[in-house]
């Protein structure tokens, strides 16, 4: 099935019936989470920032700050 016959599926759909759909296809994602190659980069940058995080070394924000912050940004 081609992208375009499957978005026209989807513009048939009703909204709930889309958001399941959204649903069903995070959780075929997910599932296959582990399979997804994390590039040697990446994994070095995910562990040089949790070796900063343990040793003090990073700013944290409060996710509700930021979004504050972001609401007023773009108001």
């Amino acid at each position: 099935m081609q992208t375009s016959d499957i978005l026209k599926e989807i513009n048939n759909l009703d909204l709930s019936e889309k958001l399941i759909l959204v649903e069903d296809v995070w959780d075929s994602i997910a599932r296959f989470n582990a399979e997804l190659p994390l590039p040697e980069w990446q994994k070095s940058e995910l562990d040089k920032r949790y070796s900063d995080y343990q040793n003090g070394e990073l700013k944290l924000h409060d996710w509700e700050d930021v979004h504050e912050n972001l609401r007023n940004k773009y108001k």
